[in-house]
C-alpha cells in the first residue's frame, strides 16, 4: 500500500542528509522531490498546493530540536502534514441515535459497495457486538439482491428479502420497519452503483435518503481511481449529504492519492479502507497510522489490533507460562509464530505495517510470499517430534530426511535452521526480561521472520 509514494518520499528526506539547519535554500529540493511524489501519487492539485506551502512556511528557520537533525525535523513536520490532510482523527460512525441506526450505502457501479455492506455488517457485529440487518435495494443489476444474501449468511448478518420487482424507496421502508419490529440495532441499505450524471438514479438515491432519514450516508469508492475518487464523492456529496466515505481496495493502491486527496477535496471524513479480499479485510481509518504508513514508518499500532484480534489465547497463555518456567522456544513454538501470521492476512500484510520495510531492496521484498511461508511450514512439518521439540539434533542426515519429506532442497532446510536460530535468540531474550505476556509481543521483531532470498 502506497509503495510508489513511500519511496519517493524517502528520496526527498535524504536530500537534507548532513544539513546542520533547515533554510530557504536547502528544504528546495526536498520540497521539490516532495511535490513530485504527490503528483505522481495522483494527489489532486489543490491538496498538492496547500500542503507544500505548509510544510515549507513550517520548516523555513525552524530551530531544529536538539535529538533531531534537520532531515528527520522535516521527516515529522511532512508527517504531521499528511495527518492534517487526511484528518487529524478516526472518525466513528454515529450510531448514538434510536434504534435501528439506518446506515445508507452509495457509490458507482464497481467500486465494492455490496462486499463493503458484508464487511461493515461483520465489523458493527465483531467489534461493537451490534444486532445488523441489511437489505439491497440495487434491483437493476442482475444477482445483486442474492449477493449480498450470501454474504450477510456468511458473516451472521439478517438479511432483509426483496426482489427485482420493488421499487427501492419501498423495500429501504419496509426494512426499517421490519428493522424497528426486530429490535435491531443496525440497518445497513444497500443501493445500486450509479453516476452523479445520471439524473434519474441520483433523484432515486435522494428519495430513498428523505424516506429513512439515515444516520450515516457514506460514499464508497475505489482508492485506485486516484484523486478522480475524491471528485466523484464532491460530486455526489453536492446531491446528497454525505457524512463519510469508504475506501475500498486499499491494499491495491501503491500511489496513494485518495487517501490524500479525500478529506480535503470532499469535507468528509474517511471513516473506513478496504484492506483485502476477505471479510474482515475492512479497517477504520486512522489519518495518523497512514501517515506512519506512507512515510516508511510502518503501522505498528494496526498490526498490534490485528494480532489482539486474531490471537488463539490458549496458545498465546500456553507460550507465556513456558518462558516463565524457563523452557526453549522451539519448532512448535516457531509453527504456531508463522500459522498466526497467516491468520492475519498473510505476509504481504504483516510487511505492510512493519517499519522500514520501504528500505529493503524491492527484489528482496519480492521474494517474501505466503508460498515462501508455506514452505518453511512444510519442512517444520517433516520433522518428528523429538526434533521439533530439540532442533540441535538436526544433523546432516536428519536434514536430508527433511528436505526429502517436505520437497525442498537441503539448502532451504539449513536457512529454515538458521532463522529459526535468530528467532529462538531473540524470544530468549524477550523471556529474560519478563515482557511476554503475550504471544506477539515479538510482533515488532517479526522481520526476523522474514525469510529473504535463499
Amino acid at each position: 500500500m502506497f509503495e510508489n509514494l513511500t519511496q519517493r518520499l524517502t528520496g526527498a528526506f535524504r536530500t537534507l542528509t548532513g544539513k546542520s539547519k533547515l533554510t530557504e535554500d536547502n528544504i528546495k529540493d526536498a520540497l521539490r522531490e516532495v511535490r513530485m511524489a504527490l503528483l505522481e501519487a495522483d494527489v489532486a492539485l489543490p491538496v498538492v498546493r496547500s500542503f507544500i506551502a505548509s510544510v515549507k512556511e513550517r520548516s523555513i528557520g525552524l530551530e531544529v530540536k536538539e535529538y533531531l537533525d534537520p532531515s528527520q525535523q522535516f521527516f515529522l513536520i511532512v508527517k504531521e502534514e499528511l495527518t492534517r490532510v487526511m484528518g487529524e482523527t478516526c472518525e466513528e460512525l454515529n450510531l448514538k441515535v434510536q434504534p435501528p441506526a439506518v446506515v445508507l450505502m452509495a457509490g458507482l457501479q464497481g467500486a465494492g459497495k455490496t462486499t463493503t455492506v458484508a464487511k461493515l455488517a461483520n465489523f458493527l457485529k465483531q467489534k461493537q457486538k451490534k444486532k445488523v440487518m441489511v437489505v439491497s435495494c440495487d434491483v437493476y443489476r442482475p444477482a445483486a439482491i442474492k449477493q449480498l444474501e450470501t454474504l450477510a449468511k456468511e458473516v451472521e448478518a439478517e438479511f432483509f428479502p426483496s426482489n427485482s420487482g420493488q421499487k427501492p424507496v419501498d423495500i429501504a421502508k419496509s426494512a426499517v420497519d421490519a428493522a424497528k419490529k426486530g429490535y435491531y440495532d443496525v440497518l445497513l441499505v444497500d443501493t445500486a452503483g450509479r453516476l452523479h450524471v445520471d439524473e434519474e438514479m441520483m433523484e432515486e438515491i435522494k428519495q430513498i435518503h428523505s424516506s429513512i432519514d439515515p444516520a450515516e450516508t457514506l460514499f464508497v469508492v475505489d482508492s485506485m481511481t486516484g484523486q478522480d475518487a475524491a471528485n466523484t464523492a464532491s460530486a455526489f456529496n453536492s446531491a446528497l449529504p454525505l457524512t463519510g466515505v469508504i475506501l475500498t481496495k486499499t491494499d491495491g493502491d501503491a500511489r496513494g492519492g485518495a487517501a490524500l486527496s479525500v478529506r480535503q477535496i470532499t469535507g468528509k471524513p474517511v471513516k473506513f479502507m478496504g484492506v483485502g479480499e476477505k471479510i474482515d479485510a475492512l479497517s477504520p481509518f486512522y489519518p495518523d497510522r497512514v501517515a506512519t504508513r506512507i512515510i516508511g514508518m510502518g503501522d505498528m499500532f494496526s498490526l498490534i489490533d490485528d494480532l489482539q484480534n486474531t490471537a488463539d489465547q490458549k496458545n498465546t497463555e500456553k507460550l507465556a507460562r513456558k518462558f516463565k518456567k524457563g523452557k526453549a522456544f522451539d519448532f512448535d513454538d516457531y509453527l504456531a509464530i508463522l500459522q498466526q501470521m497467516k491468520n492475519m492476512g498473510g505476509v504481504a500484510s504483516i510487511m505492510d505495517k512493519l517499519p522500514g520495510m520501504s528500505q529493503i531492496p524491492e527484489a528482496a521484498r519480492n521474494q517474501v510470499t505466503d508460498d515462501k511461508f508455506k514452505q518453511i511450514e512444510a519442512i517444520i512439518l517433516s520433522m518428528t517430534k523429538k526434533e521439533r521439540a530439540n532442533p540441535d539434533i538436526i544433523k546432516g542426515s536428519r536434514k536430508r530426511r527433511i528436505a526429502a519429506g517436505a520437497g525442498v532442497q537441503i539448502q532451504d532446510v539449513n536457512l529454515v535452521m538458521s532463522q529459526f536460530s535468530q528467532q529462538q535468540k531473540l524470544m530468549k531474550m524477550m523471556s529474560s526480561e519478563g515482557g511476554m505476556r503475550k504471544l506477539m509481543g515479538v510482533v515488532s521483531k517479526f522481520s526476523h521472520l522474514m525469510p529473504f532470498g535463499k
